[in-house]
């Protein structure tokens, strides 16, 4: 989880491959009409939030209890997101990708052909809330190498 340009994906499918899990990109599961509005620089708002947070729960639910290991790749920028996909598996581990905003907005203006532009990196800062010291969450500094955080995630997530 984290802001755009902190390296969810990229994490993510190594960190799946790492496990021998099912790796879900959440930004597939986002209906057309979110990914149109936030091609043209438009923030989506929690109630557009919620079908994308439902699609990625109920694939994380349906991989997990056919007895797959499960990473997906999602922002959950807010607790209230965090606890609508734990809804779905009360079992979710989150990590939390951090980032400042400069090095999130240079990551996301160096992407292509992808539908988030680097202006809606703030947008989203404006609504993140890291996870508490009671939510099953771990925070990893996200400019560190790939191969060191999906380590570091393995070592960590063994105490959850």
């Amino acid at each position: 989880m984290g802001v755009a340009g902190c390296g969810k994906s990229a994490v993510g499918m190594a960190l799946a491959e790492r496990l021998g899990a099912v790796f879900i990109e959440g930004d597939r599961l986002h209906p057309s009409e979110n990914v149109a509005r936030m091609a043209r620089g438009e923030p989506l708002t929690d109630t557009l939030r919620e079908g994308w947070l439902d699609a990625i729960g109920e694939r994380i639910a349906a991989s997990a209890g056919k007895g797959q290991g499960v990473v997906a790749a999602c922002s959950a920028l807010k607790r209230s997101y965090r606890e609508r996909l734990r809804g779905f598996r009360r079992d979710i581990v989150f990590l939390y990708l951090e980032i400042d905003p400069a090095m999130a907005r240079l990551r996301v203006a160096s992407r292509k052909g992808h539908f988030m532009p680097a202006s809606l990196v703030d947008s989203q800062f404006a609504i993140l809330e890291p996870p508490a010291a009671d939510e099953r969450a771990l925070t990893l500094d996200a400019t560190r190498p790939i191969a060191d955080l999906v380590a570091e995630s393995v070592r960590m997530t063994r105490r959850f």
